[in-house]
């Protein structure tokens, strides 16, 4: 196989994209992409400043990467979980996520959430008895809340997450079979700021696992390769697995599926949505926007847990 661009030995081969390329031009490539599918999508402009929330993960030091490398304004925000396990995963996240950030001269900011609230992930789900001895529910709540107010306190225009394209197709899959209204009216790759919301913005949500993992490693990125170890046997792993031999059968199928249902969404598949379905309050504990009456879910998730 040969590289479109010059003809030398192709280093990856996209077969969904019909297109093969060198180490060289598709390093070139992926950013290129990128800043396409900002403008396509009006995710941010060149002078507005970018908050990317860093895992220590391939998809999100990749993604703090390309922005860099495009030229914008982008900052990192790491969140310290406390998510042990017997491995040390969010100890060796961080520091891979600071040896990214010190050795390319970027700023981080860190939170740790133990530190903020006096319990780790872990120990919050324990407490507070949500998700029944899984705290990936407590995980998403407190990431949503702590990214959005550090954007907000911090002045940042934009939060940018690694969510690439193999995480969209399996949450949209998810969504499908249930038919959860709500939750596909607002799958996007964009979510505009209201309200106290930060804009959030999804830029590898067109690029699959494997084509950020070639990125990766391609780039030099040295990140964590452990999974989560409370994501194992988790629905979302199902489903990318059933959308992975489809995929092998069907190139280009998960890209498809998710650009359809863009185009379907903005050819009028759903009734618009109104003010009124999302009508907002300020939580009187953080100041947070949330659409119950009383505290936001993640204060009552503290309240509970102490």
């Amino acid at each position: 196989m040969k590289c479109k661009t010059c003809g030398q030995k192709a280093t990856v081969n996209m077969r969904h994209h019909k297109l093969a390329l060198c180490s060289q031009h598709y390093l070139e490539w992926v950013p290129e992409q990128t800043a396409r599918f900002i403008k396509k999508y009006w995710m941010f402009g060149p002078d507005e400043r970018v908050l990317v929330a860093v895992s220590g993960g391939k998809d999100s030091l990749s993604l703090w990467d390309i922005l860099h490398r495009l030229g914008y304004q982008a900052d990192g925000l790491y969140l310290g979980l406390g998510i042990d396990e017997g491995i040390g995963y969010s100890d060796e996240s961080h520091r891979l996520t600071e040896k990214f950030a010190s050795e390319r001269g970027l700023k981080l900011h860190v939170v740790d959430i133990e530190k903020e609230y006096g319990s780790s992930i872990p120990m919050l789900a324990q407490k507070s008895r949500r998700g029944q001895g899984r705290p990936c529910s407590v995980c998403g709540v407190a990431k949503r809340h702590e990214m959005n107010r550090i954007a907000r306190d911090l002045g940042y225009d934009v939060l940018a997450t690694g969510h690439n394209l193999d995480d969209e197709v399996a949450v949209l899959f998810a969504n499908t079979i249930s038919w959860s209204a709500d939750l596909l009216r607002r799958q996007e790759p964009v979510l505009r700021e209201s309200d106290g919301l930060a804009r959030k913005v999804k830029p590898l949500c067109r690029f699959g696992e494997k084509e950020m993992t070639a990125y990766a490693l391609l780039r030099g990125i040295e990140y964590i390769y452990e999974e989560c170890p409370f994501s194992v046997g988790s629905t979302s792993i199902y489903y990318k697995e059933l959308l992975n031999q489809l995929e092998h059968e069907r190139p280009g199928a998960k890209l498809a599926y998710y650009v359809k249902f863009l185009e379907a969404k903005k050819d009028g598949l759903f009734t618009p949505a109104t003010a009124q379905d999302f009508v907002l309050t300020e939580c009187p504990q953080c100041g947070q926007p949330t659409s119950g009456d009383g505290l936001c879910s993640f204060c009552k998730i503290i309240k509970k847990a102490g």
